[in-house]
């Protein structure tokens, strides 16, 4: 079951955070302006469960320089097995790949150095055992600590 809007912890990132990543499946529009009034900066796409409201508004796959590290932002990268490969080979450009899809917390490093970062979900943890979501620390073009946030279930 999805929420209705984001929990207080998230609310407190996204007022911390110079920049918010969404990786897609807003789900509402409502969503995206919250966001939108609320973030300093937004950088989204949208995703597979997201209508023609959003797709008008997101792209498909946003590309950001933030602190000297390249991003790219993209809902599905497809299946897990060969996902380093298969995105190194698509994102040939950026340092990090930011995605979502699964509901899956994953980071990895590709062997062309490329991270790729799912964050999972903070509404809807699917068969994860916890609610989640990343902070990132980015600076003169180094990517700090990645750091995955858990929130249990109510």
């Amino acid at each position: 079951m999805r929420a209705k809007d984001l929990p207080a912890p998230v609310w407190e990132a996204v007022d911390a955070a110079d920049v918010v990543v969404h990786a897609g499946d807003w789900v509402s529009v409502e969503l995206l302006d919250a966001l939108e009034a609320r973030a300093r900066r937004l950088v989204g796409v949208y995703g597979n469960n997201d209508g023609g409201a959003l797709r008008n508004r997101l792209p498909e796959v946003a590309r950001v320089e933030l602190g000297g590290v390249r991003f790219a932002v993209v809902h599905e990268t497809g299946a897990a097995t060969g996902r380093e490969r298969r995105c190194a080979k698509a994102y040939p450009d950026v340092d990090v790949l930011v995605f979502g899809h699964s509901h899956i917390p994953w980071d990895t490093t590709a062997d062309t150095g490329l991270r790729l970062l799912n964050p999972g979900s903070p509404t809807d943890r699917r068969r994860q055992p916890t609610f989640t979501w990343m902070t990132v620390d980015v600076a003169d073009g180094v990517l700090g600590e990645v750091q995955l946030h858990h929130l249990p279930p109510p």
